[in-house]
């Protein structure tokens, strides 16, 4: 059973229609692509996921027993997050405060979980540690064990290698993929390096004014108007791009 699934899905930023028509579904275990220029939609799409932006039309759907609260999300990071004056340890904690209501502190298993997820963004030794010293990269290991906290089953990730050197964007990439194959973590994500997105995720999104493809990578990488997206050119129509591809 798909967890995420979305029919005719119509969202607009700012009264402009960013994404029309948009239909396609996320199973578990999936690692799913969105990428396309900017303007495209692809954060609003993130957003309306997350249930922090409304659909002007069609509907999105959750299934396999998956909540809106059980999202873990790794946005883009601001200036003042990276600045964030918490030990690691905490900033990871925090994660679970979905989850947790309006209770004023944490249990032993939350607690025990955030020590689990630190383990495996390999970070304990950092458990004490204060955020805003650290590196960009192990801020975002940071952050995406916060994600961890909030969920079993899915991730979602704006743009998670933005800002890191080439070794720490290699180093997040493999962590995300060890996630997806070892732990059986869908994951959702953000980018805007195509032949990356090709060679790591099962699904391809990308979002293109009227010209939407959505299908396994495979299919992505044979299909030639995406290929024509992804170099610059425009134009033109072809039935893997029509938005009702699967």
């Amino acid at each position: 059973m798909a967890l995420i699934t979305c029919k005719d899905l119509t969202l607009a930023y700012e009264n402009h229609i960013v994404v029309e028509n948009l239909s396609f579904e996320v199973n578990p275990g999936d690692y799913l692509c969105i990428i396309g220029e900017n303007g495209s939609g692809k954060t609003t799409l993130m957003k309306a996921l997350l249930g922090l932006k409304k659909a002007k039309y069609g509907t999105i759907e959750f299934g396999d027993g998956l909540h809106k609260n059980e999202i873990g999300y790794l946005p883009q990071q601001t200036f003042v997050q990276k600045d964030f004056p918490a030990s690691v340890y905490e900033v990871v904690l925090s994660g679970c405060l979905n989850r947790s209501g309006f209770r004023p502190f944490y249990t032993k298993a939350e607690k025990q979980k955030a020590l689990e997820n630190m383990a495996k963004l390999n970070i304990t030794s950092l458990k004490d540690a204060c955020y805003r010293e650290l590196s960009g990269g192990q801020q975002q290991r940071v952050l995406l064990a916060r994600a961890l906290c909030a969920t079993q089953k899915i991730l979602l990730l704006d743009e998670p290698v933005t800002g890191l050197d080439p070794v720490a964007t290699g180093e997040l990439y493999e962590l995300i993929d060890h996630l997806n194959h070892k732990h059986g973590i869908t994951v959702i994500m953000i980018s805007h390096d195509v032949s990356c997105a090709v060679a790591r995720a099962t699904h391809i999104l990308h979002l293109h004014q009227s010209l939407t493809f959505f299908g396994k990578k495979e299919e992505y990488a044979a299909c030639e108007i995406c290929s024509r997206l992804d170099s610059g050119e425009g134009g033109g129509h072809h039935e893997c791009c029509d938005g009702s591809h699967s």
